[in-house]
């Protein structure tokens, strides 16, 4: 399990490192092959975003609890994150989505429906590892997502992710992904073409191209590389949907190939280890 969450996590932070330079560029504009550096953000080579440093807060404030769920120090590491560049790739805050911001800032989730981004989505993934029931990543989500679509988007991501962590093949879980709507594409997602994938920041938007790349590379050579670059190559909210695919192709492929080599250029990767358990 320990191996698993190693590939989960470095995974997670390869595919945001990798769509970091080519955030908000549109579909067909950018061709990404390889880690780079700069780009949107003007980032050095390696370097993870928002999405990886608050996946780290939320991983160390359950090691901290010896692997409970304490809502109140998952917002702390969340505010220490925001306010003090903790668990960030060089102590520099600079992608912070505006559901976040508001509701750390504030101390209130945000429940509206247009408030429905990615923010939760992208930093769920270790509760996949520990024994939380479904009311508590909701209440994970809901630090700062607490609308409806937003926490149930996590709750079938975790799922998702344990079923791979038992052994099961994406291919054979997604069509047993029957839920009613907006999530009733889930189902069918492999079967549709790239045209018909959304990737901006929408919740779900994310949630279905981050399963639709890692179904897709299943035969490849390096299915782990082409999960993640599949979905970076997606455009728009790259670091994001690179970052949420990254994490289930980790678990599914493991990091052969490709994913060892950016592995070891990813920037503070000793914190990324640190946070582990």
């Amino acid at each position: 399990m320990s191996e698993k969450l190693r590939d989960a996590i470095l995974g997670l932070a390869i595919g945001d490192a990798l769509g970091v330079p080519y955030e908000f560029r549109a579909r067909g504009s950018f061709t990404c092959t390889d880690m780079v550096g700069f780009g949107a953000h003007h980032q050095p080579l390696g370097t993870w975003s928002d999405d990886t440093a608050m996946a780290l807060a939320t991983m160390m404030a359950i090691k901290s609890q010896g692997g409970r769920i304490v809502i109140d120090t998952i917002r702390e590491n969340f505010e220490a994150w925001l306010k003090e560049g903790a668990f960030t790739a060089n102590g520099d805050v600079f992608d912070v989505g505006n559901t976040t911001w508001k509701a750390l800032t504030t101390g209130q989730p945000c429940v509206g429906p247009m408030e429905n981004g990615n923010g939760s989505l992208m930093r769920i993934l270790p509760l996949a590892f520990t024994g939380a029931i479904d009311e508590e990543i909701r209440a994970v989500s809901a630090i700062t997502h607490g609308h409806p679509i937003s926490m149930e988007a996590c709750v079938i991501y975790v799922e998702v992710a344990r079923r791979l962590l038992d052994g099961e093949l994406i291919g054979d879980i997604l069509p047993t992904l029957c839920y009613a709507h907006p999530f009733e594409r889930l189902s069918h997602l492999a079967e549709l073409p790239e045209e018909k994938i959304k990737s901006s920041g929408f919740v779900l938007d994310t949630l279905e191209a981050a399963l639709w790349a890692v179904c897709q590379a299943v035969d490849a050579e390096d299915p782990f590389a082409d999960a993640v670059l599949r979905a970076v190559n997606l455009g728009e909210d790259t670091d994001t949907v690179g970052a949420v695919a990254g994490g289930l192709a980790g678990i599914a492929f493991g990091l052969k190939g490709q994913g060892e080599k950016w592995a070891k250029q990813l920037r503070n990767r000793e914190l990324i280890l640190e946070c582990m358990w």
